[in-house]
Parts: C-alpha cells; structure tokens; sequence
C-alpha cells in the first residue's frame, strides 16, 4: 500500500497503508525499548541483534521489492530468537565451566568477592545515617566528619550533595533523595541492613552498612585486588590468589576463593559426561531407557490407537461418535495435571489402584525400579493413544475408495488389502506424525517429573539420578535446577548437544525412511 490522490488534490493515506503504519511503530517502540534495556543491561549481542532485526523490519515494509521478505520475516524472526540463538548460546554454555561459583565474568567475581569479606573497620568513626530512596531504590545519606553531606546508593558510591537541610546532626530533606519515615523503614528493615552503599569507585575503599538505620559505619573487606598485577591478597594472612585456568583466584599452594568466572573449558564437560564415573554409569542406563521409553511410547499408543480407529470406522459399528468422543477425553486432559493424577492414584499406601481395584494391596507401582517403568509407560499409553487415535481414524477416512475397491474386484482378500495397500497408505500419512511423536517422548519431561520425579533413585550412583530419570530429566537435575545439587550449566549444556545430536540424526534417518515409502506407496 502506498500514498494514494484523492480528488481534491489532497494527498491522503489509504487504510491498509495507516494500519501498516501503526503496526510498524509498534514493533519500532518495543524494539527500541528492548535495545534500551540491553544498552542499560551492557548485553551488546542482544543490542546487535535487536538493531538489526529493527533495520530489516522496517526495510522489508516500507520497500516495494521486499514482498516476500514482509510475510516470512515474522516467523525467521521468531526462527533466529528462540531457536537458533537458543542452540547456538547452549552450545557456548557447553565449552565453559558455567555454574555454581562461575556464574559471572571476572570483574563481577572481584566485587563479589570483596563484598563478602567485607568486615567493620576497627577504631572507624561512626556517622549520622539517614535512610532515603531515589524512586524504589534504597540508599544512605550520612553527615561526613567534615560536616558535609553525601549520598548513594547500591548501585552508585557516596558523592556530596548540596542543598540538604540538616537538623541536630540528622538529615531531614536532601534533594533527588525521598528521606524515608521511621515507619517505612521498619516495613523494609531486611533490605537495610542487608544494603551496603559503596564508599568510592574503588571497591578496595569498602561500604557503609547499619544496623539500625541511625548510624553507619565503614566496612572494608579483608581482601584487596591489585587491577595492575590481576592478584588478590589476603590482608590478614598475607596469602596472594593470582588466576588460574579454571576461572578462580589460587594461592600458590592450591587453595582457591570460593567464587570464580565464567571461562572456556573446551571438552572438559563432555569428557565428565563420558568419562566420569559420577556420571557415566547413569548416563549410559539413561540412554537405553530413554530410547525405549520412547519407541516403546510410540509403538503401543500406534497399535493401540489403529487398532481403535479401525474397529471404530466400521460403519456398522452404531454409537460411533459417541465412543470417539469418549476414547479423546484423556486427551483433553492438561498432560501434566494428568501424569500428577496418576501419581496419587499409583501411592503404594493410599493410592486408588492399590486400595479399590486392588483390594487394599501393597504394590510398589513407584517405587520399585521395573514396575516404575511399567507405570511410566502405562500412564503415557493412557495419555497418548488418542492423539494416535485421532491421526489414524483422518489417515484410514481419506484413502481413496477407488483403490481399495479395485483391489477388492481383483480378488484381494481383507489381510491381503491391508498389508498392501491400507498399511502402506496408512504410514505414509502418519510416518512424519510419528517421528515428532518419537522426538516428543524422547524428551518428555512432564511426565517423568510429575509422575515419578526420575526416581526410583540409582542406589549405586553419588548423583539424584533414578531409574525413570530420562536425558532431558537428567539435564535437568545435573543444572541444579531442583536443589538436589549444585548448579553445573556447562555439564547440563553438554548434555543438551548430545541429546540434540541423536534426536536430529534420527529424525533425519525416519524421513529418509518415509520417503521410501512414499516410493513404494
């Protein structure tokens, strides 16, 4: 759409042009909003990232020769966003040693460490402190030796203000400052005392802290870094903590400070995968399970749903809707509310199964390593088969009635007509339906935490492994993610690349595989 002449002379916009045009800014004024957070976030690649899809927006809309580019740019957008910086930034987690004690960049690791060590300066004056906020943000404004008046907050050092009006030695009004009320300061009095406003740009110069809110006093820490030689000295012991390659500070006789960097570990991750023992043994029990979960997921809810789709798809079959309608149900069933439900249902002591349909048995359905595998694919058969049920009763309704009538008049049998014809027919429709189904179950999270939680735990393991635990199940318990351990984002990264690895190549194989039945078909 472009400018459009009307009769007067006039030149106007047309709707479609106007709408375009609103739509456009839009995007523009959130684009920009996300360029001003990474800007203040310092997270350049996002910057990067969000001006150029910004300058391509707007050149593939207001450019006539960009037509097909206005139609695809959402979805490559949305492509590029979620799923190829998702891998490709996963990919970069793999190669670092990102975790507990490594989660940020060095300098980040220099403040925090100096933060934490931080202890009150013996003999230091204390200072009149009064409590004030700069919007939501809390800072100190204290009444130096001198006289003059400073303030700060977390995020910016104490600097002079003038203007402030001083009462008895308390500061009473400072302007840019909201000085708080005895009461609003007891409704925030943990951020208080947790806040520490730094004395100077140098972090060496240490913070001011309260206890309570009245006066403040100078905390230094018992660490100091020298920027010129990249070294942490131990003021107290007189030990030096210089680099080492694994993102810490080390002293000359091994020891290291408890908070290190983020740094490239090349295969190091891969090769714990692999090769350590921690990790290894379940690693490869995992892997076998996982893969049978996943065929044997997919191969029961197929049979079991062609076999309702065929019996169901007989026309002299009456109340047909009415047991189509009942066989979905589970299927409307939100999957994680129902593997929950499935859990109370399976207790050991108190569970439907067990005390109703079993008379007040004692079965351990999850708790015991084989009958947790065999509630594990029970349950996703109960979840699964109507999916099945569904593509299968589309696929066997849309073959063509010619050809199955000409094979009948050419005096095929019934068995004969559905290993030749219906079968292949039937899995060319549902062959790529089966390869994501297989991709699904092979990762599957939902059900194995909300069922069984990976467990039965491995006895003979020192990791929260179990024997329901499945790869993505296992990448989410080696992050740390649930508490069970700490957190270790480059192994549980690494993890995720093998998963991605062996999912793509046998998705890859399948469709090779369903082209040759298109062939044959």
């Amino acid at each position: 759409m472009s400018p459009v002449t009307r009769g007067s002379g006039r030149t106007g916009w047309s709707p479609g042009f106007l709408v375009k045009l609103v739509l456009i800014a839009l995007v523009d004024a959130l684009g920009v909003y996300a360029v001003l957070a990474a800007w203040g976030a310092g997270s350049w690649g996002i910057l990067s990232a969000m001006v150029a899809l910004l300058l391509v927006a707007n050149w593939a809309y207001f450019s006539k020769r960009a037509l097909p580019l206005k139609y695809i740019l959402p979805g490559l957008a949305f492509l590029l966003v979620y799923q190829v910086y998702v891998v490709a930034y996963t990919g970069y987690v793999a190669f670092t040693n990102y975790g507990d004690g490594h989660n940020s960049t060095q300098e980040q690791a220099v403040e925090a460490l100096l933060v934490q060590n931080e202890r009150r300066v013996e003999g230091s004056p204390s200072s009149p402190l009064t409590v004030v906020a700069d919007g939501e943000t809390l800072g100190f404004a204290i009444v130096s030796a001198e006289g003059e008046v400073e303030a700060g907050t977390a995020d910016e050092p104490l600097t002079a203000v003038d203007g402030a009006a001083v009462d008895a030695g308390r500061i009473t009004a400072l302007p840019g400052y909201e000085v708080l009320e005895y009461a609003e300061v007891l409704e925030r009095q943990q951020e208080v005392t947790d806040l520490r406003v730094p004395v100077s740009e140098d972090p060496n110069d240490g913070s001011v802290r309260t206890q309570d809110a009245r006066t403040g006093y100078v905390f230094t820490s018992t660490l100091t870094y020298d920027a010129a030689s990249d070294t942490m000295t131990d003021t107290t012991t007189g030990v030096t903590y210089t680099p080492n390659d694994d993102g810490q500070f080390e002293a000359a006789d091994g020891t290291t400070l408890p908070v290190g960097w983020r740094v490239l570990v090349g295969l190091d991750n891969f090769v714990t995968a692999f090769g350590d023992d921690r990790y290894a043994g379940p690693f490869g029990k995992i892997l076998l399970w996982t893969f049978a979960f996943a065929v044997l997921s997919v191969a029961s809810t197929f049979l079991l749903g062609l076999f309702l789709a065929i019996a169901f798809n007989d026309a002299r079959l009456r109340g047909r809707r009415i047991y189509r309608t009942l066989v979905i149900l589970p299927y409307a069933i939100p999957g994680f509310l129902a593997a929950l439900l499935w859990s109370g249902m399976l207790n050991r002591s108190y569970g439907f199964v067990n005390e109703v349909l079993l008379g007040g048995a004692s079965i351990p359905w999850l708790t015991d390593p084989v009958l947790a595998k065999l509630a594990v694919l029970g349950v996703n058969l109960w979840l699964g088969f109507p999916y099945m049920f569904l593509i299968c009763t589309g696929a066997l309704q849309s073959l063509p009635g010619d050809v199955l009538e000409a094979a009948r008049i050419d005096g095929a049998g019934r068995w004969r007509t559905w290993r030749s014809i219906t079968l292949p027919l039937l899995l060319v429709a549902t062959a790529p339906l089966l390869i994501s189904s297989f991709a699904f179950n092979f990762n599957n999270f939902t059900l194995i935490y909300m069922l069984t939680g990976g467990g039965p735990r491995f006895d003979d393991a020192s990791v929260p492994l179990g024997h329901t635990d499945i790869l993505i199940s296992m990448v989410y318990s080696v992050s740390g993610l649930d508490g069970t351990a700490a957190k270790d984002y480059g192994l549980a990264s690494a993890l995720s690349i093998v998963i991605f690895v062996v999912v793509a190549t046998i998705s890859a194989l399948a469709f090779r595989r369903t082209r040759s039945l298109e062939e044959i078909a």
